[in-house]
């Protein structure tokens, strides 16, 4: 198996371990419907747990709480952060409730593994006036109406309208959009679909780029996609990513984003503005309300800083 064959020096996993670490994979992708990049993380930090049992035994039976500790105390000996180190935890508890409830172990250990929390830093976002710099000098881009260019304003527009996640950008098809109603049907996390609505800057943005863009980058037979590559394929999210921070770096004293910094700045400015959690995480299409309970975080301290700055008793 590609993600857990040996690198380097490392001598190969024993088969028994490489048959549970398969059929975990299949089991992310199939039945949890997990990406391929995440599958490989999963697989990356599972292929350390299994080589530090393989230097006990080379059955997986043998998997237990020690082996588990063991193996992030050498993780931690490596120098890896505690935002690594907590990580690796929740895929090596993915991994052991996964191997209970098939029978591959007796009992969960993973259930009672302690890892370090994170340390939760503020994510880089936008101000309000730096994202309209930002969109203003992409609509004035796209004056002359080329088709990449008036592709980069959609790509900015929608990212910023809607906190999508640049992947789910990407996967988007002509079909999932319905104008008459300004919304967008993406499919997210988990094969989870949920609706999300653009405003009215969007709107102009992307009826630009179905009336004079698109066409101009469309292929015989070519994907049905919304977002196109120059040419003709579906737009590669390594190149909205080359967008988004490209035209983050073009603003004086924004930070350089990638699109995931846009989703945070959509979020702030929402909360900000006074939208409720439960919206956001909505839009955003968190699982749980404790993830988009980050942006509150965000926001508390932004007003902490300004309360510091500007008033006289701070």
């Amino acid at each position: 198996m590609a993600d857990t064959a040996d690198s380097g020096s490392d001598p190969p996993l024993p088969a028994a371990l490489v048959d549970a670490a398969e059929a975990f994979a299949r089991h992310l992708g199939l039945e949890r419907s997990m990406s391929a990049h995440t599958i490989r993380a999963y697989l990356g930090d599972l292929d350390g747990l299994l080589r530090v049992l393989a230097t006990r035994s080379d059955r997986l039976e043998v998997l237990d709480l020690s082996v588990l500790r063991r193996w992030l105390a050498s993780q931690r000996s490596a120098g890896a952060s505690r935002a690594t180190l907590a990580r690796r935890a929740s895929s090596a508890r993915v991994f052991t409730a996964w191997a209970a409830r098939t029978g591959r172990l007796a009992s969960d250990p993973g259930a009672r593994l302690v890892a370090p929390r994170p340390h939760r830093t503020l994510p880089a976002v936008l101000s309000p006036g730096q994202a309209d710099a930002l969109l203003t000098a992409a609509t004035t881009g796209a004056e002359e109406n080329d088709p990449v260019a008036l592709r980069d304003l959609l790509v900015l527009e929608l990212l910023y309208a809607t906190g999508i996640r640049v992947s789910e950008l990407c996967g988007l098809d002509v079909d999932d959009v319905q104008p008459g109603r300004r919304t967008l049907r993406v499919l997210g996390k988990g094969a989870r679909e949920r609706t999300v609505v653009y405003g009215q800057p969007a709107e102009r943005a992307l009826s630009r780029w179905l009336a004079s863009g698109r066409a101009a980058l469309a292929r015989a037979g070519g994907p049905p996609a919304l977002l196109l590559g120059e040419r003709g394929g579906r737009l590669d999210p390594r190149i909205a990513r080359g967008v988004v921070n490209a035209a983050s770096a073009a603003v004086p004293g924004a930070p350089v984003l990638s699109p995931h910094g846009l989703r945070h700045s959509a979020a702030t400015h929402l909360l900000v503005g006074g939208a409720d959690l439960r919206s956001v995480q909505e839009l955003l299409g968190h699982a749980t309300l404790a993830t988009t309970q980050l942006y509150t975080h965000v926001t508390v301290e932004r007003l902490r800083s300004i309360h510091e700055q500007a008033h006289p008793r701070a």
